[in-house]
């Protein structure tokens, strides 16, 4: 049971709570997601399962893509149905094309302010948990890129609508740009759907329900749906390398660039796939001319 599941995140369970659902019922001592996903969303969840947990950290900066829907005329404390109505609109005014030349405004590198009930960590404690205290907090404001947001249909009913589909980077809140967008219309508006349809190169066509993940795990089938971990890192550029140089590798020895077939490519910050015979063996990094051991994943 060492890999990647992808799983549908239902409305209404947080991702701790799915991690949780997932180890009880496969009776695993580790499991790990790569990325939470909020309680009113669902959508793509990646899952590390014992081994795999230790790749976690390599999937956590991939970009993603969410679907969702922007309901216009007010605006919650937590940019989604679940918070408190903080501005309501008397008269919502919107069309699309006013629409369309706002979201020109958030696409590329933007700044946001995470929702008070985010997990960002501030005075050492998550945003959410302080909310729950009733303390107020200000957390710094981050910058993300945006690398797509398109106008998928606008609804101009009583309130308006609009669905929409979204690329961007990790730390992308869907709910504040929803707010953000709101306000610039000056009517409000706040996220009344949120779908994640992609996490890096993990689509929704790929996601199992957690009743799937039941019948397949009660059929001896579940591993058939896993991926290895090397499957879940091919974005990562792979060396290969011989029986000699995998003895020095598992100890967290160094081996010289130029004892190995290789790309060129010589960036310090990037990590590659060290494989032999057998697959994946570890993940380095080059330093100094040198291939040096991040994360020894096999023995000999």
């Amino acid at each position: 049971m060492d890999g990647i599941l992808i799983v549908l995140k239902p409305i209404g369970m947080t991702s701790f709570d799915v991690v949780s659902y997932v180890r009880r019922k496969l009776r695993l001592k580790k499991v790990g997601h790569t990325g939470t996903l909020d309680l009113g969303a669902t959508g793509v969840l990646v899952l590390c399962l014992e081994k795999a947990t230790r790749i976690a950290e390599f999937l956590l900066e991939q970009d993603k893509e969410y679907r969702f829907e922007m309901t216009f005329g007010k605006a919650t404390t937590t940019g989604d149905v679940y918070g408190e109505v903080t501005f309501q609109s008397e008269k919502v005014d919107v069309s699309e094309s006013q629409l369309r030349e706002v979201l020109g405004r958030f696409v590329g590198e933007i700044v946001q302010i995470p929702p008070m009930v985010s997990a960002v960590h501030v005075q050492g404690r998550r945003l959410y948990e302080l909310a729950r205290k009733g303390i107020e907090a200000t957390p710094p404001p981050r910058k993300v890129t945006v690398h797509r947001l398109d106008l998928l249909r606008f609804y101009p009913e009583d309130p308006p609508r609009a669905l929409l589909q979204i690329a961007c980077s990790k730390g992308t809140y869907v709910r504040r740009l929803c707010l953000d967008i709101g306000e610039a219309l000056g009517c409000g508006a706040y996220a009344s759907f949120m779908l994640r349809t992609r996490v890096g190169r993990f689509t929704l066509d790929q996601a199992l329900t957690l009743e799937e993940v039941d019948e397949l795990a009660g059929r001896g089938e579940l591993q058939d749906h896993l991926l290895s971990m090397d499957e879940a890192l091919l974005d990562l550029p792979a060396i290969q390398v011989s029986a000699a140089q995998r003895a020095l590798l598992v100890h967290g020895q160094p081996i010289p660039l130029w004892k190995v077939r290789w790309e060129g490519v010589d960036e310090e910050r990037a990590i590659f796939r060290l494989r032999d015979e057998k697959g994946l063996l570890a993940l380095a990094r080059v330093k100094q001319g040198y291939l040096q051991p991040i994360k020894v994943l096999r023995s000999l």
